[in-house]
């Protein structure tokens, strides 16, 4: 009976197998997230295999919740990795705009060039970037958010209203139409 209880019990745990499925399975989606935290091809590969390597050795995990688990890790791991704070002197979003090319792609790796929906996100300066991900795109309250990067839930909220902010700005700029001819007063289109 004993021998069951602990058979039963060891099969909620996720594996090293399991993980290792993920990994695999979820692959892209993994290694997405580590480079939009990272906003660095290089960086993204060693947040991700760091947080594969954690996701191996840890036994204590529900199956069911490995995948969340697996993305956490990898949080932890670009956190670990970068750093980030609220009193960093990184460089204003509009300075770095300011330094784009004409395409809008300096300093962002090929990887999220190919979705321009997500450049935005990697020239966020480096604490917005990730209260933005963790706590928009990965739905973590206020409170873990502050928790995760060890500074206060007021830091995590002007953070995120600056992130979304910025982002809005770069998507009207990219909605607005572009008024190569302005047409003169008072004259008639509807008759040529």
């Amino acid at each position: 009976m004993i021998q069951k209880y602990k058979e039963a019990r060891s099969n909620e745990y996720a594996t090293s197998s399991d993980f290792c499925r993920i990994y695999v399975e979820q692959m892209n989606s993994l290694y997405l997230l580590s480079l939009l935290l990272t906003a660095d091809p290089q960086k993204a590969e060693q947040c991700f295999l760091a947080a594969f390597d954690d996701s191996l050795n840890d036994n204590s995990v529900f199956k069911e919740r490995a995948y969340l688990w697996a993305r956490r890790s990898i949080i932890l791991r670009a956190i670990q990795l970068l750093g980030p704070r609220p009193t960093d002197e990184n460089e204003s979003n509009e300075a770095r705009l300011s330094r784009l090319n004409v395409h809008g792609h300096e300093n962002v790796p090929a990887e999220v060039q190919a979705h321009p929906n997500l450049v935005g996100i990697v020239r966020l300066n480096t604490f917005e970037r990730f209260v933005f991900i963790i706590s928009v795109l990965e739905m973590y309250s206020h409170q873990e958010c502050s928790l995760l990067l060890g500074c206060g839930r007021r830091d995590v909220i002007n953070a995120r209203t600056a992130a979304i902010r910025h982002l809005a700005s770069v998507v009207a700029t990219k909605t607005q139409p572009e008024r190569d001819v302005i047409p003169f007063a008072g004259v008639n289109y509807a008759n040529r």
